[in-house]
């Protein structure tokens, strides 16, 4: 027959382990601790992913300028001016579209911002964001989180802020 236990030794059993409610405080605190966490390490991820997008299109520009200055015209595609193309943050490619070279349905596909009016004159490069879609009109839902280079060089960003 067994010998009753102590009350201390059935304490000294139990001191080491966790009651269900101490377990369900502690997940209770992580989880407050990821809600508060996650969107700011998104944010802050969107952030980098943007000014690494902006960065690109600005080192893209000046190798267009580059081939410009060397052959007299703007490349017809982005791979003739820059090797090797990169892709976006994204995982997807950058657009170029040449307007100097007058192909045909160029002026169709060119960026235009909220008065229909043309943000470049001389070439459009963009990235078409984290979506992955854009749209001609810089207004447009899928266009608003591209980031363009407009005003012909003179701003590289978010295309809801040109």
């Amino acid at each position: 027959m067994h010998a009753p236990r102590s009350a201390a030794a059935r304490r000294g059993k139990r001191a080491g382990a966790f009651t269900v409610v101490e377990l369900m405080i502690g997940i209770a605190i992580v989880g407050i601790l990821a809600a508060i966490a996650i969107p700011q390490f998104l944010d802050y991820r969107e952030r980098v992913d943007t000014a690494q997008a902006v960065l690109d299109i600005q080192m893209m520009q000046t190798r267009i300028g580059d081939f410009r200055t060397e052959y007299g015209e703007l490349p017809l595609a982005l791979s003739d001016a820059v090797k090797p193309v990169p892709d976006d943050p994204w995982g997807n490619p950058y657009e170029y579209l040449n307007l100097e070279a007058g192909l045909p349905g160029t002026n169709g596909m060119r960026r235009r911002d909220k008065n229909m009016n043309p943000i470049n004159s001389d070439f459009d490069l963009y990235s078409k964001g984290p979506d992955g879609e854009s749209q001609a009109q810089l207004v447009a839902a899928k266009a608003k989180d591209d980031i363009v280079r407009a005003a012909d060089g003179g701003y590289v960003g978010i295309a809801e802020r040109f």
